[in-house]
């Protein structure tokens, strides 16, 4: 089995960042690509699993954001969750692939991540499918307001959809007064 530190990180790994989707062509391409610019940015806050064997764990996580390269959809997160006195590194990569999303958090299904198959985004919100060996599940992202992002993972046990872990995120924002002298 994995360890406690291990299997919080994916979950928390796929929770980081929702941003994901299968788009229909043109309209919803532009769409998808203001959603993600939106998501875009500093976000902290804390999360906890909420079922399972480590029900009742909280966690604080600290992530940054960038909208993917050569300004397609999608999103480059880098940044880390700490449980407790461990710290574990955090990183996402969701693309464009023709007319789907695909990425992976951390490094993938292959190594100690989740990979991403699909999703959708849908005005506020995104669901994405994510998948690890035998285990299938959702992540929904809903930002809440323009600096609030609500995110819960879901596993799929026999034929229900089980929340697992949920977060609630803060985009963190720069208070310093700016202004000019004549």
């Amino acid at each position: 089995m994995y360890s406690r530190t291990s299997l919080i990180a994916r979950g928390i790994a796929a929770a980081l960042f929702a941003a994901t989707t299968v788009a229909s062509p043109i309209q919803a391409a532009s769409n998808d690509k203001a959603f993600f610019d939106q998501v875009s940015g500093t976000w902290q806050g804390p999360g906890e699993i909420v079922a399972g064997k480590y029900k009742g764990t909280k966690f604080t996580c600290n992530l940054s954001g960038d909208p993917a390269a050569a300004g397609g959809e999608g999103i480059k997160l880098d940044g880390h969750c700490r449980v407790g006195v461990f710290k574990q590194p955090m990183s996402a990569l969701i693309t464009r692939t023709g007319g789907t999303y695909k990425g992976k958090f951390l490094d993938g299904a292959a190594g100690k991540g989740l990979d991403i198959l699909s999703g959708k985004v849908s005005g506020d919100k995104v669901v994405v499918a994510i998948n690890r060996q035998k285990l299938n599940g959702a992540m929904i992202a809903r930002l809440q307001d323009d600096n609030t992002m609500n995110i819960t993972i879901s596993v799929k046990v026999e034929d229900k959809m089980i929340p697992v872990i949920g977060m609630s995120l803060n985009r963190k924002v720069d208070t310093m007064a700016v202004g000019s002298i004549k």
